[in-house]
């Protein structure tokens, strides 16, 4: 089958940013940055995304453009014979399924705040009743199904159009009105009487905060959200640079793609934290932070209504934009393994993933006492995890060992792709950096992390983790040491 293209530049980087400005930026940021001490962990997260996430983009890009395949056909094309690099590229398959597992039940929460917001819902509600929504929203499974099942097929269904004029169309009217939405929100938010605390919150790091918490865990966090905003280390982006042509190097599309990501994550944070502090709301109250936070803007609003359906509404198109990127990554892995048709891999697609997203659903209701990593946990926490801080650093390991090793696609090969058409060119002499430098980080902090997690649970928990994470950084490991044939 021929390989389909984008049809212009600006499409590739709306459709590119929309996949990774999705709920990692407008639901997950803010509520981590409450957790972690604000400021001080959003200047990590920043250097993170400068020396670790750019050239890791760089890498998923250049493999797709280089082997015109995904993640499921991308090693085989480009590794020499007799590696074992294409195991790796199972890290990018289950991370694919594992991340559209959860992240649709959260877009599903969107979508259904945004028709509460039309209906009314939350006109003169006051903080109690917010909170007692959203509970009540988590404990209705068949509430949450309905609204995911929706996007799932909505999503499926653009994807049934190809990327001209189905996935590339939408970001680019979804992207556009999402901007300026969130920059009329942000300005709306660092005026509200008493949010001025919430600002030097969010612009001073409290280094204090970050000790009590444990840097190793806030670096790890730091890290991990790094590789989940640009939805690097499973293949989404990859899928992209498959469809791109070679008129433009792939350096300034990577870093135009960072800067979107990282201002709508910063817009995102300047809308919620100000206005926790605003309304007396905790900042770190986690994931349920926007659900609980936006309501109480728009009930107090003039026209909070129109404003908070329309706020809603284009957060939806931020996870919607997502979801519909890592969708195409899905299906094509039946197109490029299987030979199937887009179609045909649509339909099948549509329907293993409405029932891979069941248990996250019954998480929070049917199998709320399932609690796999620690106390309060649910389902979703468990997928999260293994995706967000174990599959996105370990595939962004494996894509960096693959560019840069002699017994993978090599250094030389690789900086010829990414250097390739006209603009920013990628440095040669950051050979020694990308090759050791950045694995060295991911493997220390990756460890680290799982250690300051799992070490306050007791001596079997800790065992039993740690016994996990090398289990799985051995087989990365595993994979790039394997010779070539002689």
């Amino acid at each position: 089958m021929k390989r389909e293209k984008f049809g212009s530049r600006i499409g590739f980087i709306l459709v590119s940013a929309g996949c990774a400005i999705g709920i990692g930026n407008v639901w997950k940021f803010p509520y981590l940055a409450g957790e972690m001490g604000g400021a001080a962990f959003i200047l990590i997260y920043l250097l993170f995304l400068l020396i670790m996430g750019i050239p890791v983009l760089l890498c998923e890009f250049a493999i797709g453009r280089a082997s015109r395949y995904s993640i499921a056909e991308a090693f085989e094309t480009l590794e020499p014979e007799g590696t074992k690099w294409h195991w790796t590229k199972w890290i990018g398959i289950l991370g694919s399924y594992l991340l559209m597992m959860f992240y649709t039940t959260v877009a599903g929460w969107m979508l259904y705040y945004c028709f509460r917001n039309i209906r009314g819902d939350f006109a003169g509600a006051g903080t109690k009743e917010v909170e007692a929504g959203f509970s009540q929203m988590l404990g209705n499974a068949p509430v949450m199904g309905l609204w995911t099942f929706i996007l799932i097929a909505a999503g499926f269904g653009i994807c049934w159009f190809g990327i001209q004029n189905g996935i590339e169309k939408v970001s680019k009217v979804m992207m556009s009105v999402l901007f300026l939405i969130m920059i009329v929100l942000a300005v709306r938010s660092v005026f509200l009487e008493g949010a001025g605390e919430g600002v030097r919150f969010y612009l001073i790091p409290d280094f204090q905060k970050m000790q009590e918490i444990g840097i190793g865990n806030v670096i790890f966090g730091a890290m991990s959200q790094a590789f989940f905003t640009l939805s690097i280390g499973i293949g989404a982006m990859m899928i992209f640079g498959s469809y791109l042509g070679k008129e433009r190097s792939l350096t300034g599309e990577a870093l135009s793609i960072t800067i979107l990501d990282t201002f709508v994550a910063t817009m995102a944070g300047f809308i919620i934290i100000p206005t926790c502090f605003a309304y007396g709301i905790e900042p770190g109250s986690g994931p349920s932070l926007i659900f609980l936070t936006i309501p109480n803007i728009f009930a107090q609003m003039p026209g909070g209504q129109l404003w908070g359906a329309l706020f809603f509404l284009f957060l939806t198109f931020a996870a919607f934009t997502t979801l519909v990127a890592v969708f195409e990554n899905i299906i094509s892995f039946d197109i490029d393994m299987l030979g199937w048709s887009r179609k045909k891999s649509v339909v099948v697609s549509l329907i293993l993933i409405t029932i891979l997203s069941v248990p996250c659903i019954l998480g929070f209701n049917v199998l709320a006492d399932f609690q796999p990593v620690g106390a309060g946990s649910s389902v979703m926490d468990l997928e999260d995890f293994i995706v967000s801080n174990n599959l996105l650093p370990l595939g962004s390991l494996g894509y960096l060992l693959f560019c840069t090793r002699k017994n993978g696609w090599g250094w030389e090969k690789f900086l010829a792709e990414a250097n390739a058409g006209k603009g920013l060119k990628f440095p040669a002499w950051l050979k020694g950096y990308v090759s050791y430098g950045i694995p060295l980080i991911i493997m220390i902090i990756y460890l680290k992390g799982y250690y300051d997690k799992f070490s306050v649970m007791g001596t079997a928990a800790l065992v039993g983790w740690m016994t996990f994470a090398v289990v799985l950084l051995g087989f990365v490991v595993y994979c790039a040491a394997a010779r070539k044939k002689s």
